[in-house]
């Protein structure tokens, strides 16, 4: 019989924890009886949020394109809980861009594509890479499980809208990453699932005006509203209880389909 875990007693490394679905995955777990290393920028908000949630969560300043910052991510964990269950990869950034601007006569920044790039789509594999070896210091479940690993892409890797020429081509290498990465790892006992959200309350989202962020809720077909990051953490914890969950990007959207 498989084994069903329980988040009590993991350690989870979240990145962008500091904000949005990562802070509201990382308060989650906390409450459910995990230990977190909330990994974002030295910038963010990330000391704060871990002090208020106490011992069984620690801040690492970290850049997820830096091989040393997640490094460092990855030993505090073993220095401060010694070992490391799941990753969730939450960081990224977004713009709003069009591939040819005919009014400006401009072409899209090829700087900027690559920044988009760079941090969602190169930040999430480096993290990746580099939890897997703490992960494989643990002993394996029934199952023979040694790790979780949880990816965010959104749902404009499959729809992106205009403008989002960028960050859809780093949404869609995310969900391009999910097999290949679940079956490489597989062979470790290392799960590997991506959620693809839909239109949620991050702080991007939240500082659009009232009326429009009414538009948007109403534009889910259902429930209408926007997701809350807990029902992201939710669906974090689901994946990580679930053994056989595996190789899968799950769409967590209200059966919203992004139009042009």
């Amino acid at each position: 019989m498989s084994q069903i875990a329980k988040l009590k007693g993991m350690v989870a490394l979240v990145t962008g924890g500091a904000s949005g679905l990562g802070c509201g995955t990382v308060q989650r777990f906390i409450r459910e009886g995990a230990k977190v290393v909330l990994v974002d920028l030295p910038s963010s908000d990330g000391n704060k949020i871990a002090e208020d949630l106490g011992k069984p969560c620690v801040f690492a300043p970290a850049d997820v394109t830096s091989e040393s910052d997640v490094s460092a991510a990855v030993e505090m964990a073993k220095k401060e809980f010694g070992k490391l269950d799941v990753a969730v990869n939450c960081a990224g950034i977004g713009i709003a861009i069009k591939t040819y601007n005919k009014g400006k006569a401009r072409p899209h920044s090829l700087e900027a594509f690559e920044e988009v790039i760079k941090v969602n789509t190169v930040g999430t594999f480096n993290v990746c890479r580099l939890v897997t070896g703490l992960m494989l210091d643990n002993e394996p479940t029934v199952d023979g499980q040694r790790g979780v690993i949880v990816n965010t892409s959104s749902v404009a890797g499959y729809e992106g809208q205009t403008g989002q020429v960028a960050y859809s081509a780093s949404k869609g290498g995310i969900i391009g990453m999910c097999l290949p990465m679940a079956r490489d790892l597989s062979l470790l006992g290392i799960r590997v699932v991506t959620i693809a959200p839909g239109l949620f309350k991050t702080p991007l989202l939240m500082k659009l005006p009232d009326k429009v962020q009414d538009v948007l809720a109403k534009s889910v077909p259902f429930p209408p509203m926007l997701g809350d990051p807990d029902v992201y953490a939710h669906m974090v914890q689901c994946i990580v209880e679930n053994p056989y969950l595996n190789g899968e990007t799950i769409r967590l959207d209200g059966a919203l389909r992004m139009m042009p």
